[in-house]
């Protein structure tokens, strides 16, 4: 695996970290990630980040899961099994509501987790890189990855760009 050079960029304030971006992005330097102990509105149009598919594929696995659950009552209670209860009639959509929703909310909530495990490349087996410990807890953070030796003027860009600490992390 290729050696990696990061150099990071501390902040204590979110108003702060905003005004470094803008300065870093006016001096064409690529950010490679910003860490934040919460969100910040506003940061992902600033990082030009796409929007997530995730919703999109909530939606598509609950609406399967809704109709998997439909189905299965409708075929058990109309074709493979059909019992008389107490005079209702076989295809009784207002009976079959709550296992629809269950199922709904059950494969939307699987492919969501599984989904932003793969997106993000998170889950068993996947490397932990952690710059720094107490940058999520009172800290925000601007990495960016240094290639060919230009560590210097990084760590003096994000001085340049108001941060309050600069650090070098070889990965």
């Amino acid at each position: 695996m290729q050696n990696r050079t990061f150099v990071s960029g501390y902040y204590l304030d979110d108003k702060d970290l905003v005004e470094g971006i803008k300065s870093l992005q006016a001096n064409n330097i690529e950010i490679s990630d910003v860490r934040t102990p919460f969100p910040v509105h506003g940061l992902d149009v600033k990082l030009n980040m796409r929007r997530s598919r995730l919703p999109r594929a909530g939606f598509i696995a609950g609406a399967f899961g809704a109709a998997i659950g439909f189905g299965f009552q409708a075929w058990v209670f109309t074709q493979a099994w059909p019992l008389n209860f107490g005079g209702k009639p076989y295809l009784s959509v207002p009976s079959f509501i709550p296992v629809t929703f269950e199922l709904t909310v059950l494969f939307a909530a699987f492919a969501l987790v599984f989904g932003f495990l793969i997106s993000s490349g998170l889950g068993p087996g996947a490397p932990t890189i952690i710059f720094d410990e107490e940058v999520t807890n009172d800290r925000f953070q601007i990495l960016l990855e240094a290639t060919g030796g230009n560590n210097e003027q990084l760590e003096n860009a994000l001085v340049e760009a108001g941060a309050e600490g600069v650090k070098r992390h070889d990965i």
